[in-house]
């Protein structure tokens, strides 16, 4: 697909990667800063430079129902399409400046993924879309190789983008980062309605997704807001869906905040579990996460940290009562 499109004023484009659609006259540079217009076309600064490298456990992402205890090969650019004052790599997301001296192309990714036994790549560490035409041509040569393909994202995508998507993403991590359309707008600089449309437009087109909030003590924690939330997972997106709720620990421009409390996640767990989810996980703190059938109870996955150390799912069923466990498992 063409990443871009002629505005109506001749002398612009418009950026289609994410819901800011950024019009640029030329040599201009979108919200993100990494996307340019040159001359009439829309150029990624970033492709091929990778900022953030490295093998992580597919839990870390985390991803709890998608091919537990493997590796993934994760990495990310400079550069981000929205302003989170509380963002863990903000030394990445939050400059524009581009090391060129080391570029990995396309092939040379997925060859390195193979070199350390990963069964997948994640795009991850800051904002995926803002470089989504260097991932996907790794991610189409990935998937003909037989490699998974992850987005870890704020959900920003635009439509165009998640319709190109099915033919080489295979699942997706996207944060829910509060139940406010002012905080999104005028603190994270994105909007809720767009991360909801991103949502279910993915659910819509089989991609598999697991929701991350991260809860800040004064910010996102109010029972309201995370009861309507818990709801607006089970109900529109599906019960089977799992949530992760990530303690915040003090960083970038928050490091006046107080880190979150065992007992605020587990009263969001509370309430997610009232609302009728199967899979609700605590991250960020020294609980297990472990899976169990939501029918039966048996352990599934034993987790220990990032570990799994059991894994008694059989064909994605229980091997108990045969309940369907939904995930991709292999």
């Amino acid at each position: 697909m063409k990443y871009y499109r002629v505005s109506q004023n001749k002398h612009k484009i418009t950026c289609l990667l994410c819901k800011h659609y950024c019009q640029l006259a030329n040599n201009q540079v979108g919200v993100c800063g990494v996307n340019q217009n040159v001359n009439g076309e829309l150029k990624n600064l970033v492709y091929g430079y990778p900022v953030a490298l490295n093998i992580d456990p597919i839990e870390k992402k985390p991803l709890y129902h998608f091919l537990p205890g493997s590796l993934a090969l994760s990495f990310g650019t400079v550069g981000c399409n929205f302003k989170c004052p509380f963002c863990q790599n903000w030394n990445i997301s939050q400059t524009h400046d581009i090391n060129k001296n080391i570029k990995v192309s396309p092939d040379e990714m997925v060859e390195l993924a193979f070199e350390h036994n990963c069964k997948s790549i994640a795009y991850t560490y800051n904002e995926p879309t803002i470089f989504y035409p260097y991932a996907k041509d790794i991610g189409l040569i990935a998937k003909e190789r037989g490699l998974k393909n992850i987005f870890v994202s704020n959900g920003f995508e635009t439509q165009e983008i998640i319709k190109d998507m099915p033919n080489w993403l295979d699942a997706a991590n996207i944060d829910l980062k509060s139940w406010d359309e002012k905080y999104y707008k005028k603190i994270l600089k994105g909007g809720l309605e767009a991360v909801k449309d991103t949502l279910r437009l993915m659910a819509n087109e089989g991609i598999w997704i697991e929701v991350t909030t991260l809860l800040i003590e004064g910010e996102n924690d109010k029972n309201e807001q995370l009861e309507e939330m818990a709801e607006f997972i089970a109900g529109e997106l599906g019960d089977f869906i799992p949530w992760h709720l990530s303690a915040f620990h003090p960083d970038y421009k928050m490091k006046d905040h107080n880190t979150t409390e065992l007992k605020t996640l587990q009263r969001a767990y509370a309430i997610a579990k009232k609302a009728g989810l199967h899979y609700v996980y605590l991250g960020n703190v020294a609980v297990s996460g472990d899976t169990y059938c939501p029918n039966c109870g048996k352990l599934l996955i034993d987790r220990t940290g990032y570990s799994v150390t059991v894994n008694n799912i059989i064909q994605g069923c229980c091997p108990n009562c045969n309940t369907i466990i939904e995930g991709v498992w292999e």
